[in-house]
C-alpha cells in the first residue's frame, strides 16, 4: 500500500472525537485452508466504527466482503488480528460466550429474508426477541411501543397476521428488518438487504436502515455490491482481493444514477 493510499485511509477512518468506537478492527485476516492449499480471504483489514454510525462496505465478488461480515458478527473467527465489539475482543470469547454477546448487542438482515414459513410475520418478529433473551439474567419484556414503532416506520403493520408465504419479497425483507430491530441490538449488520428487491423496495429498506441509524442510533454495517445502494452511508469501506483498497465518504442518501 502506498503512503498516499496509508494516508487517504488514516483520514476517512478518523471517528468523531465525541463519538467512541462500538467496533474496532486492527489487522484483521482470514486464511481458509483447501487440503494443502492456503486461500487467504482477508488481508490485514483494520478499521474502526462510531456508534451510530452507518457503513456500506462494497467489492466484488470474492473480494472479502461476507468473510468480514461473518468475523463482525461472530460468526466465524479471524485468523489473525483482533476484532472489539464494544471493547470486548470477540477472539478471547468461549462460543457460548460469543452467542451471548450476538443476542445482546448484533441484529442480522439477511438477502434470503430467513423468515420461518410456518409463523406469522408477527410471530417471526417476536420469536427474536424471545430468542435474544435466552440465557439473559434478567429478562427484558417486548417493547410494544417500538413494535407499533417498527412496524409503522417499515409499513407492515396491516401484514403483521400473515405468513411468509403471503408476502411480497419486499414485506418479507422489512419483517425481517423489524426482526433484527426489535431487540434493539447495538448493530445491525445487514448483508445484501436489496439483493433480491425491485428499486421501490430497494429504497424503502434503505430508507428503514438509514433512519434506524439516525433515529434508534444504531450502528449499521451493510455489505454489498450496489454502489447507488452503499451511498446511503456515512462511510463506504472498499475491498477487493481481501484487502481494503480505501475508505470515502458517502451521501448520506439514497442515490441514483442517470
Amino acid at each position: 500500500m502506498s503512503p498516499t493510499t496509508s494516508a487517504h485511509l488514516a483520514a476517512a477512518d478518523t471517528v468523531p472525537a465525541a463519538s467512541e468506537p462500538i467496533i474496532v478492527a486492527s489487522k484483521v485476516g482470514k486464511t481458509y485452508h483447501t487440503g494443502k492449499v492456503e486461500v487467504a480471504a482477508l488481508r490485514s483489514a483494520s478499521f474502526s466504527v462510531a456508534r451510530g454510525e452507518f457503513v456500506s462496505i462494497v467489492g466484488p465478488s470474492g473480494s472479502g466482503k461476507s468473510t468480514l461480515f461473518y468475523i463482525l458478527g461472530g460468526l466465524t473467527q479471524a485468523t489473525s488480528g483482533s476484532v472489539l465489539i464494544d471493547g470486548v475482543d470477540f477472539a478471547r470469547l468461549s462460543d457460548l460466550e460469543r452467542t451471548r454477546m450476538r443476542r445482546a448487542k448484533i441484529g442480522f438482515v439477511f438477502q434470503r429474508f430467513n423468515l420461518l414459513p410456518t409463523l406469522s410475520a408477527l410471530d417471526n418478529i417476536e420469536i427474536a426477541h424471545d430468542i435474544a433473551n435466552l440465557g439473559s439474567r434478567s429478562r427484558q419484556p417486548l417493547d410494544r411501543n417500538l413494535l407499533d414503532h417498527l412496524t409503522d416506520m417499515l409499513g407492515i403493520s396491516g401484514r403483521l397476521r400473515h405468513r411468509p408465504n403471503e408476502l411480497s419479497g419486499g414485506e418479507q425483507q422489512r419483517v425481517a428488518i423489524a426482526r433484527a430491530l426489535i431487540a434493539q441490538p447495538a448493530i445491525v449488520l445487514a448483508d445484501e438487504p436489496t439483493g433480491n428487491l425491485d428499486t421501490q423496495n430497494s429504497d424503502a429498506v434503505l430508507d428503514v436502515l438509514r433512519r434506524s441509524s439516525r433515529e434508534l442510533n444504531q450502528t449499521v454495517l451493510m455489505i454489498t455490491h450496489n454502489p447507488e445502494a452503499a451511498q446511503i452511508g456515512d462511510r463506504i469501506i472498499h475491498l477487493r482481493d481481501g484487502e481494503i483498497t480505501h475508505i470515502e465518504k458517502g451521501q448520506g442518501s439514497i442515490v441514483h444514477e442517470g
